[in-house]
């Protein structure tokens, strides 16, 4: 697989607060990729440093072998982008929300005119080509949204937060939708921090944390390398004491404590817990998932 985005050593700065930390990375062509973490990770930053929106600190970027800072006019005429955001007009209609974007890359008025009724198809936004955005729900504002940012048939497409705010309903009819534009070959990269969301669309996921990179790989593998498929649960009734931790330590049990829970990421025995002092009642053991991933590699939450 060749890469059409190629960064190394990349490094933001804001008034001498390092937003991202010097990463390497890179996106196949074709493939969806998913920048995975909590507000503040650097996401977002670097989505704009790909679509030129926010010029490097240090380091190197390519998107489709054209450097970032010298060539940003031409790479945008092959990105498209549906931020975080909901920036629509409010003075147009659906339809002319998308008519009056496309002029922004001189599409020919028939072209346009196509392309708009064909992505409103696609985005089952038909019935609301008239209507103005005020009357739209929230799935249907993230839908035209991304709908804008293939207007102009973008040969990678980059998506911050795409389903946001939605309800479970409408997030996967987003879902959905991205599914069939992976499926048609079109290079995304989405930021997220829903690792359910990850799970589910992303070829590989990169997680950052405070603008650095933790681990890279395809969702389940980063699940079986991070933990061994299974997480207990302990409801606890107050902080964790000495002799416990320290037990677990002498038993290789990894654990990490949040709040009035304790994860351990090894797999063990009720009877075991139970003669640490720990009851039966108390214990919750579930399939792992990226967000204990994320929890093993932080000591904390995803949220």
């Amino acid at each position: 697989m060749s890469n059409m985005i190629e960064g190394r050593g990349l490094i933001k700065r804001f008034d001498g607060l390092t937003a991202v930390a010097g990463i390497d990375f890179h996106v196949g062509n074709g493939e969806l990729l998913g920048f995975l973490g909590p507000n503040g990770a650097g996401k977002t930053t670097t989505l704009k440093m790909i679509y030129c929106a926010v010029p490097l600190t240090e380091g190197d970027l390519q998107v489709d072998g054209m450097q970032v800072g010298g060539e940003c006019r031409r790479i945008k005429a092959i990105l498209g982008v549906a931020p975080q955001e909901e920036n629509l007009d409010p003075d147009l209609t659906v339809e002319e929300n998308l008519r009056v974007y496309a002029r922004y890359f001189d599409l020919p008025k028939q072209v346009a005119r196509q392309r708009v009724l064909d992505l409103l198809r696609f985005f089952q936004l038909e019935e609301k080509a008239k209507s103005h955005i005020e009357s739209l729900s929230g799935g249907m504002k993230r839908k035209l949204i991304i709908a804008r940012a293939l207007v102009n048939q973008p040969r990678i497409l980059i998506l911050d937060e795409p389903t946001v705010g939605l309800d479970p309903q409408s997030r996967h009819s987003v879902w959905q939708r991205l599914t069939r534009l992976r499926s048609q070959g079109i290079t995304m990269i989405i930021s997220t921090h829903n690792m359910e969301e990850a799970a589910y669309l992303c070829d590989r996921v990169i997680v950052m944390h405070l603008g650095r990179i933790l681990a890279e790989g395809k969702p389940a593998d980063l699940v079986n390398q991070h933990t061994e498929g299974t997480v207990t649960e302990v409801r606890l009734d107050a902080q964790p004491g000495a002799p416990l931790l320290k037990e677990l330590a002498r038993r290789q049990i990894a654990a990490v404590h949040v709040e009035d829970v304790l994860y351990l990421f090894t797999q063990v025995e009720p009877d075991v817990l139970q003669g640490m002092g720990i009851p039966s009642a108390s214990l919750v053991q579930r399939p792992a998932n990226l967000e204990d991933v994320f929890l093993r590699l932080t000591g904390t939450e995803l949220a």
